[in-house]
């Protein structure tokens, strides 16, 4: 007679945590529940909430478990005797394990409530196991709350849930929580490693990485991932098996499109997305890849290279580094939501090598790229189209570059002079060099006056406030001298004021900035040590009084009575 065949169990369920040490990544709620246990506090209702897979049913079965074993209630059940053995099966009859999506009517609830009543057919306690708690109705939560509050001594509640802000706070208040985290890539990695090794399989660690970085956190769909590939690779699992039956991309490819997109080569990026493509590959996964790649970025470009929890395998870090050091996190971050919106536009359109070629294409040309807001704000200003030079590109910083081989040239003949009788011409000319944006607030004081060696002043009429604070952000400024010594091939003070009558400045420090009163050019044709302080000094005057250079007040007179004739005398 054949023997017969015995029935293939999941690993996911053969390597199931059977006790409170064996869950992993879930330390802090395990030693909490044997506390309890030891020291005989044992709640009447538990709520376990967190993401699938991390353990929230087995701790509910271990705590089941712990409070019928025949050695117990004990931390640490025997796993040998009748209780826990069939609890662990799921078939004890003392133990009801209820799923709430399919049983969440107040019928089934009506039926619980009437259950309790009973006492245990062979065990210390009824033990009551809901998952996916809150697809319960709201009549049948209203049903429950009573006995949940007040159940017999011999009924204990293990709720299970993965979104807890569905449950109402009736419920939350009448139970114990613990909230179960996300299993890092590291841990459950390892644990992989343990379950190929007692499956006597050979494995790379490359592989197990791929499939735990695969399973975000969960190690229940990590085992029911090494499952399949155990089953296709047979008795080795190799790197590029994962990546096969996966359909992504290795690393090496991923990292040959970070280097065309960091070099801005478009077209080198399309070619190697269409060989990706052209082997079959999942686009939708090399998405996600290029996300955490980016990811990575922002991380190596804000914490440095010593960061951890990085997704890149570590022999390509220290190339990611190098790209990392290339860029910075403005850019990194555009390019972020740059793939983040492509991935969220794919839900509704077949045409996912189009959006991930229009995203690559964005990428190369996003030094070149304003935000809409941005670019509206520029054509708002007044004379913005009138300053924009044919040919130039608004760039990232707001500077209007000119296009190759218009550069204008710090000295030589393309340099103007800045004199009384040629600054109506040379200025409009430095406006646009210094950006559309920047040209536009400028305007609103007008020409400048020369009122020293190298010097100008700029006065806003008190309307344009807004401006002048913005004119004077140290950046702003540092645009202006720039763009003045790009057209005239020297360096240029300016000074930005208020005229007379506005309200007093304040500093980006806040202390008070004073506003002169009058032009330094014509004090220094009455006052020449002035004009040779100046000069000799390369200083700039930053208050001028009004009363300067005017003849002295007359004395007060005093209110004594009036000097008699013999007094005067």
């Amino acid at each position: 007679m054949a023997k017969a065949k015995t029935e293939y169990t999941v690993v996911a369920r053969r390597y199931r945590p059977q006790q409170f040490a064996e869950l992993i990544g879930q330390e802090a709620a395990a030693q909490a529940l044997s506390n309890a246990l030891a020291s005989d506090r044992v709640a009447h209702a538990y709520l376990f909430t967190g993401a699938r897979g991390v353990g929230k049913t087995s701790a509910a079965r271990i705590l089941a478990k712990a409070l019928n074993c025949e050695k117990g209630p004990t931390p640490t059940p025997c796993d040998k005797c009748t209780s826990c053995i069939a609890i662990a099966a799921g078939d004890d009859i003392d133990v009801r394990e209820i799923d709430g999506a399919s049983n969440r009517g107040i019928d089934e609830i009506r039926a619980i409530r009437q259950d309790v009543t009973t006492r245990p057919a062979r065990s210390r306690y009824k033990v009551y196991i809901i998952d996916e708690v809150h697809m319960l109705t709201k009549e049948s939560f209203n049903a429950l709350l009573k006995t949940l509050e007040e159940p017999p001594p011999h009924v204990k509640f293990i709720f299970a849930t993965t979104e807890v802000q569905k449950v109402p706070i009736t419920i939350l208040s009448r139970c114990q929580r613990f909230d179960f985290g996300m299993i890092n890539v590291e841990r459950i990695a390892l644990q992989l490693r343990a379950v190929v090794k007692a499956e006597k399989i050979k494995a790379d660690d490359d592989a197990l990485e791929i499939i735990a970085r695969r399973a975000a956190g969960s190690m229940r769909d990590a085992q029911s991932l090494l499952d399949q590939m155990m089953a296709f690779g047979g008795d080795g699992l190799t790197t590029d098996a994962v990546q096969k039956l996966l359909g992504i991309a290795g690393p090496e490819r991923v990292m040959g499109l970070v280097e065309a997109v960091a070099a801005r080569d478009a077209k080198l990026a399309l070619e190697r997305l269409r060989e990706l493509a052209d082997a079959g590959l999942q686009l939708g996964e090399l998405l996600d890849q290029l996300i955490d790649c980016w990811r990575d970025l922002m991380l190596l470009v804000c914490a440095g290279k010593d960061v951890k929890d990085l997704n890149t395998p570590t022999r390509f870090r220290d190339a990611l580094i190098k790209q990392a050091e290339s860029m910075n996190l403005d850019t990194v971050l555009a390019g972020l939501d740059i793939f983040i919106t492509t991935k969220n536009r794919l839900r509704g359109s077949g045409q996912i090598q189009t959006l991930l070629q229009m995203a690559l294409i964005r990428l190369c040309r996003l030094e070149d790229l304003a935000q809409l807001s941005q670019l509206a704000q520029w054509l708002s200003q007044p004379g913005a189209q009138a300053n924009s030079t044919p040919g130039t590109t608004p760039s990232r910083t707001g500077l209007t570059l000119p296009p190759e081989g218009k550069k204008k040239s710090e000295s030589g003949e393309n340099s103007r002079e800045i004199t009384a009788e040629s600054l109506p011409d040379v200025w409009p000319e430095i406006l646009s060099l210094a950006g559309v944006m920047l040209s536009g607030q400028l305007q609103r004081a007008g020409l400048p006056a020369i009122f020293g060696p190298n010097a100008l002043v700029l006065s806003f009429p008190n309307e344009y406030n807004a401006a002048y604070q913005n004119c004077s952000n140290p950046m702003n400024l540092e645009r202006l001298h720039e763009a003045i010594r790009q057209r005239t091939g020297q360096a240029w003070k300016v000074r930005l004021e208020r005229k007379a009558g506005s309200t007093p400045a304040t500093g980006s420090n806040g202390v008070h900035v004073p506003v002169p009163k009058a032009r330094p050019q014509e004090l220094m044709k009455e006052f020449p040590l002035l004009q040779r302080a100046m000069e000799e000094l390369g200083a700039l005057p930053m208050f001028i009084d009004p009363g300067f250079g005017s003849e002295p007040p007359p004395k007060p007179t005093t209110d004594s009575p009036p000097a008699t004739e013999n007094e005067e005398a």
